[in-house]
């Protein structure tokens, strides 16, 4: 393949602490690689697309892409369109009525004469992505597509960590260190801390880990109140766990009756089947979205895990907090910059090059930084509950472990 003339790129999904760094880099790559090569980014992901709507990458924004690494969110834009949802993209006003969108993203491509798309995104990011590469593959459209990993939940298959997952760990667990100041704030407290993690655990149990870093690094006043026990994880739930909540109410309510306090941490799908099967029972629409997927901020698991535990253990007052929009739209830190800048030079290196792919660290070919092909990524990779890190917070705060959650009333 010859050099790419004009390349474009995309975010798309949710929200995670890598996509505006991600932009920056694979602009700052391009423009010292080769200057010439034109670049422009198609506004809110897949909609963009769609419609040729697109921001060009002037001199100037080249010269400050540096800046986007200070930034969170994507400053393209994003939206959950997807492509092979005709229905979806119809109701929206995306496409016409017959016509398959993605033909119109690929004659959109052909239109703006690009020959490199990258797109950031998670597991429906990318899978969408995949099928764009096949669909062009198919119809001899000669383009290449790049994806790099972003996902919060650090759950795709075979990417050993996913870009933003490590901030988004970080930031949950300083945003949490602030809510658990009210602990203090009633006698009995249930406070109650969901994270995002949709079918894996993963973000939930590394958001415990920063959190009991922090709390390593504070002096504590026990003869006025303040000691660690008041401030300590007493609970983590995730989807990978088996949970009976008849004996954790047991053991979290001597907790309750020795600190006066509970701090528990769930992953935002933990207990959702039992969640919906209630919702079902009582004649209630399950809300989901344009792929499918529940829509979890209208199920409430929080609200619901605080419901479950509040009588059993004596709550006089319960809180239910979320770092997901805290943690998600925060700028990248020092450790995610490195990860997403190694992602985007191969990247850029594999569009010179016209080897499509999505990049991460290869878990079936020795953890290698590489292409992967296409049609083996997927999503909800499932949290690995035999890391040693994840059984020493268990350990230490006292709580068994489970092989899958099976919900008990």
């Amino acid at each position: 393949m010859s050099k790419p003339k004009k390349v474009a790129i995309l975010t798309a999904g949710g929200l995670a602490p890598c996509l505006s760094s991600a932009i920056g880099s694979l602009i700052e790559r391009y423009s010292e690689i080769d200057p010439t090569i034109e670049i422009i980014c198609y506004r809110s992901g897949y909609k963009g697309l769609l419609l040729g709507d697109y921001y060009s990458v002037t001199p100037e924004i080249r010269e400050n892409a540096g800046l986007l690494h200070g930034f969170g969110g994507s400053p393209i834009g994003n939206s959950r369109v997807k492509l092979t949802n005709i229905k979806d993209c119809v109701a929206r006003g995306l496409v016409e009525e017959g016509e398959n969108p993605q033909k119109v993203a690929a004659d959109q491509l052909i239109k703006d004469g690009v020959d490199v798309l990258h797109t950031v995104g998670g597991d429906d990011t990318n899978t969408a992505a995949a099928d764009l590469a096949a669909f062009l593959s198919d119809n001899d459209y000669g383009l290449t597509v790049i994806g790099l990993p972003k996902t919060v939940d650090n759950d795709v298959f075979p990417i050993k960590q996913s870009l933003g997952a490590w901030t988004a760990a970080e930031q949950g667990a300083r945003y949490f260190q602030n809510v658990v100041a009210e602990n203090n704030s009633n006698p009995r407290m249930l406070i109650v801390h969901e994270v995002m993690g949709r079918n894996c655990g993963w973000l939930t149990a590394a958001t415990a880990l920063e959190y009991r870093k922090l709390l390593e690094q504070r002096q504590w006043l026990p003869g006025l109140g303040l000691n660690r026990d008041g401030y300590e994880v007493h609970g983590v739930y995730i989807p990978e766990m088996e949970i009976d909540f008849t004996e954790e109410a047991r053991r979290l309510r001597h907790i309750m009756d020795d600190v006066d306090c509970i701090n528990i941490f769930i992953s935002e799908g933990a207990g959702v089947e039992a969640i919906v099967a209630e919702m079902q029972a009582n004649g209630e629409e399950v809300p989901r979205d344009a792929f499918g997927h529940i829509k979890l901020d209208a199920v409430n698991p929080g609200k619901w895990f605080g419901e479950q535990f509040s009588k059993m253990i004596g709550a006089e007052k319960t809180l239910i907090q979320k770092s997901g929009y805290f943690g998600r739209a925060s700028a990248s830190n020092a450790e995610d910059i490195r990860l997403i800048k190694s992602c985007a030079d191969l990247a850029v290196e594999c569009a010179l090059r016209g080897e499509s792919g999505v990049m991460g660290h290869d878990e079936d070919q020795g953890n290698v930084l590489r292409a992967i092909e296409f049609p083996r990524i997927k999503g909800g990779k499932p949290f690995d509950l035999e890391l040693d890190w994840f059984n020493e917070i268990l350990d230490e705060i006292g709580q068994t472990k489970g092989a899958r959650i099976d919900v008990q009333h």
